[in-house]
């Protein structure tokens, strides 16, 4: 079976189930929900009487670049979350329920099973992603001040590969079990101790994908791509590489 028609077939069962719309109106809601949470938070305390009599509410506006960051927190908290949930069966339920099997038999090869699988959720998460990230930068500018649309662009495509690169955790993470909910268990794990790694030894591990939100936040501010980013992203294009090798490996290993 060719690879496009894996693809296809997947971005049709998105379709089926709605996930071309409901995905993309989480990520919207994620993109703008803080921007308009703390623009409005001193009206909605003074309208619900929250404060003492006499007392005076002083929350500083935060700059153009720092209120667009909450929409990129948001994606690396509750984002993470939506894609592992929608990533936790992806190869795991058809190993499971032997949907698999009737794949294998058309042939296929098992590269374009894995990296069309891979594809058709990476497409689904960066129009997502695009979407979320727009409302915000949107919202921003309306809100707080103007933040150019190059930042906005620069920071959606250099999180899209941090996105990405959870993803292709969650896909190797499939072929190891046929337990969706071990799957998404373990991506999430995955994925934390690859931040919390970087936090305790980010002196060492400079160019660690964990190290990509951070670096997103320094050139929104700056303007300025600085090595590490640029080091941080070549390393996670190399994992992401790695890991789809290592996903095809081990499917291969379990037919064998």
């Amino acid at each position: 079976m060719k690879w496009s028609v894996i693809y296809k077939r997947e971005m049709m069962e998105y379709a089926r189930n709605i996930k071309w719309i409901w995905v993309p109106i989480v990520f919207f809601i994620f993109g703008i929900m803080d921007q308009i949470t703390m623009y409005y938070l001193p009206k909605i305390i003074d309208a619900t009487g929250g404060m003492p009599e006499g007392a005076e509410i002083n929350i500083p506006t935060p700059p153009p670049a720092e209120a667009f960051f909450l929409s990129i927190n948001e994606m690396n908290s509750l984002g993470i979350l939506i894609i592992g949930l929608i990533s936790m069966g992806l190869i795991a339920g058809e190993l499971k329920n032997g949907v698999y099997e009737l794949v294998l038999s058309k042939p296929v090869k098992f590269a374009n099973y894995v990296t069309a699988k891979w594809a058709a959720l990476s497409t689904l998460v960066l129009v997502s992603l695009f979407t979320g990230l727009l409302a915000g930068w949107y919202y921003t500018n309306i809100l707080f001040g103007d933040l150019g649309f190059d930042k906005f662009l620069t920071a959606f495509l250099i999180y899209g590969i941090y996105l990405i690169f959870f993803i292709t955790i969650a896909v190797l993470v499939n072929t190891w079990f046929k337990s969706p909910g071990m799957v998404l268990f373990l991506s999430i794990l995955l994925i934390v101790l690859v931040n919390l790694l970087t936090s305790a030894f980010g002196h060492i591990l400079t160019w660690s994908p964990g190290h990509i939100s951070s670096y997103i936040s320094t050139y929104l501010f700056t303007g300025t791509l600085t090595g590490e980013m640029w080091g941080a992203i070549g390393t996670t294009i190399v994992l992401i590489i790695g890991m789809l090798f290592a996903a095809v490996e081990i499917l291969k290993r379990k037919e064998l």
